[in-house]
């Protein structure tokens, strides 16, 4: 076996985050804005000329439309074992952003990661992605999905990232099939439509059609009101008041004012971490001036989601409230020289248009969506900043701290603090219920409302939470005094 050999069976498919990319032509050394470059092939360098895709005038000199991007930041691109780029995949993803408004490159990122694991299972197995032949079940399609299929058996793989990726392949082929760029012999799939009977946030019901393929991975999740947990857009744990104090001096001790306010923050108002960690110093001077003399216990509405500069899960428009004391909490901290010397680091500068959180070197800890849709030529990430520091304290600080002090199965998630605020709320709202000052009714909308939940089923589940883990507790013990008398009955004890 040759040393070229050798390093093929190495090599695997892999996905490259470029910091910036720019979109360009291959053009004449006349054309108007033509640039000479070189290119290496076969350790000769050939040079050629090209051009950006915008003119001078603001016209695209392919002729498309100037909404259309050809200039981005974390870039993905999916290279072959061989270390080129895989053509069809990168004109694939290429193609989508350009046809996406305000497209997230996080979730183009996510599909070059798909389309790279399919490839690499395709080289592993030896299979022609193209090739698709009569027999079913040797299609490049069939034979994915049954891979996927086992690696949830044995528990190699998630659920839901096996759905994911199956559902990035269908996509991709669907895509070359309707661009003519691929005619496979045979269907990569066979198609069924269904019909669903739906009811709206406003019980109006409706149908729905959905097409589904006979490849695709229909795994129904397993919903388990007794497992702890609250599905609010993830499993989410409240964490016990014993565990949020736990949490809080651990954060005290260390004495890290960032760490500290950010998980405040999220316990008072419930909020997730893009949206704790896209505040900017503006909003923290509007809060305080909006109710310069109020009782300190006064809560501040405070808007969030598009048009606020603070984003949200799936940009939907809610309001936090926030305590007046913690709104001067936050005043001080932004006035502190602390703040102003990590603000002053930062690209922006110093301004009220500044994240109210950095880091010591002066980088934000989690990039909104208004900063990643503006192109950045000097970028040199090549990764999405989505909190990983925040965790990473977490992990790191916090978990140790509480497991070596208090409880040695510790563990908690970031968004586990907004659970915790919907239990606290739930559980003084539900007081009031049993004094008679408020009906169940009044309290569902309340929380509701506070949580930002689209649909009064979620917020049932904070209702019924305390009862569900009341009703474990009790038929864990009558069981267990069950089992304990019958095997004293049987002698083996």
């Amino acid at each position: 076996m040759n040393r070229d050999t050798e390093l093929h069976l190495v090599r695997k498919a892999k996905k490259l985050t470029l910091p910036r990319f720019v979109l360009t032509e291959v053009c004449d050394a006349i054309d108007a804005g033509a640039r000479r470059i070189t290119l290496p092939v076969d350790s000769i360098e050939i040079a050629c000329y090209e051009h950006p895709k915008l003119t001078d005038t603001g016209q695209r000199v392919d002729k498309k439309p100037k909404w259309k991007l050809f200039e981005f930041n974390l870039y993905p691109v999916v290279l072959e074992a061989s270390g080129l780029p895989w053509p069809e995949a990168n004109i694939y993803i290429l193609s989508r952003l350009e046809n996406t408004l305000s497209p997230s490159m996080s979730t183009y990122d996510g599909i070059a990661e798909d389309l790279t694991a399919y490839r690499r299972f395709c080289d592993d197995e030896i299979i022609d992605w193209c090739n698709f032949p009569a027999q079913k079940l040797g299609r490049p399609t069939y034979r994915y999905s049954n891979h996927l299929r086992r690696g949830i058996e044995t528990g190699a793989i998630a659920i839901s990232t096996a759905k994911r990726r199956i559902s990035s392949v269908i996509a991709f082929y669907t895509w070359l099939k309707d661009e003519g760029i691929l005619v496979p012999a045979h269907v990569p799939w066979k198609e069924s439509d269904k019909f669903l009977k739906l009811t709206g946030t406003y019980g109006f019901e409706f149908i729905k059609k959905v097409t589904t393929t006979d490849i695709s991975i229909r795994i129904p999740a397993q919903h388990d009101p007794y497992d702890g947990a609250i599905d609010d857009g993830g499993k989410l744990r409240p964490l016990p008041l014993n565990e949020q104090r736990w949490i809080l001096e651990a954060l005290i001790k260390r004495g890290n004012t960032e760490m500290t306010l950010i998980h405040v923050l999220a316990l008072l108002s419930g909020a997730r971490i893009q949206t704790v960690l896209t505040f900017r110093v503006r909003h923290v001077y509007k809060l305080v001036a909006e109710q310069p003399n109020s009782d300190p216990s006064t809560e501040i509405r405070c808007p969030v989601g598009p048009g606020t500069g603070i984003d949200t899960k799936r940009d939907k428009r809610l309001s936090l409230h926030l305590p007046l004391w913690f709104c001067r909490m936050l005043l001080t901290y932004v006035e502190s020289e602390r703040a102003r010397r990590r603000r002053a680091l930062a690209k922006r500068g110093d301004t009220e248009d500044q994240y109210l959180f950095l880091s010591k070197y002066g980088t934000p800890f989690y990039s909104c969506k208004e900063d990643n849709r503006i192109f950045d030529a000097d970028s040199n990430l090549r990764h999405h900043t989505k909190g990983q520091s925040i965790r990473k304290f977490m992990s790191e600080v916090v978990i140790p701290y509480v497991r070596m002090k208090y409880d040695v199965k510790f563990r908690y998630r970031f968004h586990d603090l907004r659970a915790s605020f919907g239990m606290n709320l739930t559980d003084t709202q539900l007081k009031l219920v049993a004094q008679n000052k408020k009906t169940l009714n009044q309290v569902r909308e309340y929380v509701k409302v506070r949580m930002g939940h689209e649909s009064a089923a979620t917020t049932d589940l904070y209702l019924q939470f305390r009862d569900n883990a009341a009703h474990v507790l009790q038929v864990i013990d009558g069981h267990d005094d069950y089992l304990q008398n019958l095997a004293a009955s049987m002698e083996i004890l």
